[in-house]
């Protein structure tokens, strides 16, 4: 007896070993081949998740270089080239009138640099000018004075009893840099899980549709041979109509497993980033063999390796950030500035300095706290409160993972004898059609029980087929979970991107 083509399939595979490859279309001319690890390359550049977590990194790395380029000595150059005012003024003084007009040219020369270590700064400038200034007095007389002018002076500024808000500011943005790229990390192990789901899904669709389409080629030939055996008067016309039924559910499940497979199709091309409109075959394999996994050792790569938990603990960490900032409303602080300089004037430029004046100052300021009643310590309590918050969190994340790892590994271990009793389903389902379609053909059994046959070698086929795709997506979790591989056995790479 001819096999069908599935069952020939599946019977030819070495043991421990599926190989499942299709295509999809009656033609696989013109048509693109993807394999899953091609799907998971398409949409590391195509998915548009994966296109916002690389936005929002470049977004933190701009911020990032930002922060550290302010760090760096700024020169500016700030120019008045021409100003003139005539006005009249009343000098309470002297309680006279007097008039003053004022000609002149300014530009000034700075360079200013943070000190990351301190929070202070320090800054040169120079402050070069040419002025000419009248003022006649009750038109009596007249004073006048045309000279250039230099001011060359050395400031130092430096907050005291605070904290280093620069140095703050850095650490933060670097943290959310971090977390940026962990979110990036993480979205690329969703994005595998997504895919390889979506990817099997597809698989499974097609090959219902295969399967549709053996039945419907089993089922027009069974009708063939009730229809000669009807016309020859060897079965009651019963069975034609039977047959005729059974025929048209034939056709109307490959309809709807067409159906089901272009919508799958439409969901993995958009998820993967690729054309909806392309044509595209699938080709997979899936491996059966026995995975050894070791229980306390996932729990402890986990422990080490989970992105999330590092997250958990960046947000602990820029809660520490928010509560330096809390403790600084109202606080006792102080600021000293230190001014160190030259002033020299002259009708000639080339003597602005014959006669320098050194003009140094230093200045300190504080800010005393008297009474805020109780404001600052409220809201220190309640980000310290914040702050517990997460970290039990992070307890409750810990033991989360254990608990997810724990199942996942039980779920593994159920999965080889499953696959193997799935096998031999479709051995036994196998044997069993072929049997009763002989009785079927002798006229020893109705349409509608062959048909139940039929139906039930399809359903265990699929059995088998969603028995290997659960046991490779168990272990994918398993992976995603300990961030090993354990098929390989190494652990995960994660390309993060680097500043």
């Amino acid at each position: 007896m001819k096999r069908q083509l599935i069952s020939n399939f599946f019977r030819l595979l070495p043991a421990g070993m599926l190989v499942l490859s299709f295509f999809f279309s009656f033609s696989i001319f013109g048509q693109t081949p993807i394999s899953l690890q091609g799907a998971l390359e398409i949409a590391e550049s195509g998915s548009p998740s994966i296109q916002r977590s690389l936005l929002n990194i470049e977004q933190y790395q701009h911020n990032l270089r930002a922060e550290r380029a302010s760090l760096k000595s700024r020169f500016s150059l700030t120019l008045e080239p021409f100003s003139y005012s005539n006005s009249r003024i009343f000098d309470n003084q002297f309680s006279q009138w007097f008039t003053n007009t004022e000609t002149f040219s300014r530009g000034t020369f700075q360079v200013e640099q943070p000190i990351l270590k301190t929070g202070g700064s320090i800054g040169l400038y120079n402050t070069l000018s040419w002025r000419n200034n009248k003022t006649a007095i009750a038109n009596l007389s007249e004073n006048s004075n045309k000279a250039f002018s230099n001011n060359l002076y050395l400031t130092f500024n430096q907050p005291l009893f605070t904290y280093n808000r620069r140095q703050m500011a850095l650490d933060e943005l670097e943290l959310n840099y971090e977390n940026a790229n962990l979110e990036y990390a993480i979205q690329r192990l969703t994005l595998e899980k997504t895919i390889t789901s979506q990817f099997f899904d597809v698989y499974l669709a097609q090959l219902n549709l295969d399967i549709a389409k053996e039945e419907l080629k089993n089922t027009s030939k069974n009708f063939e041979i009730i229809k000669m055996k009807v016309e020859a008067n060897l079965l009651a016309k019963e069975e034609l109509y039977q047959a005729e039924l059974n025929f048209a559910n034939a056709q109307l499940s490959i309809q709807d497993n067409e159906l089901a497979l272009a919508n799958a199709e439409e969901m993995f091309k958009r998820e993967i980033g690729i054309d909806l409109d392309e044509d595209i075959r699938l080709v997979t394999e899936l491996d059966a063999q026995q995975v050894l996994v070791d229980l306390d050792r996932a729990v402890e790569y986990a422990l080490n390796s989970r992105l999330e938990l590092r997250q958990r603990r960046i947000t602990i960490e820029k809660s520490f950030f928010e509560m330096e900032r809390t403790k600084s409303m109202n606080e006792f602080r102080a600021d000293v500035q230190l001014t160190l300089g030259i002033f020299g004037d002259n009708r000639n430029f080339g003597n602005v300095y014959e006669s320098p004046t050194s003009n140094p100052s230093v200045g300190l300021s504080l800010n005393i706290p008297i009474w805020d009643w109780g404001e600052r310590k409220e809201r220190i309590q309640a980000v310290e409160v914040s702050i517990k918050s997460q970290k039990l969190e992070l307890q409750e994340d810990e033991k989360q993972i254990r608990m997810d790892i724990r199942r996942a590994y039980r779920s593994v271990q159920t999965q080889m004898p499953r696959i193997e009793i799935a096998r031999k389903n479709v051995e036994n389902a196998e044997r069993t059609y072929d049997i009763n379609l002989e009785r079927y053909i002798n006229g020893d059994l109705s349409g509608i029980d062959l048909n139940q046959f039929q139906t039930q070698l399809s359903s265990k086929k699929i059995d088998l087929a969603r028995s290997l795709i659960n046991y490779k997506t168990q272990l994918l979790d398993l992976k995603i979970l300990t961030l090993y591989d354990w098929e390989k056995q190494e652990p995960v790479s994660l390309a993060l991107i680097r500043n």
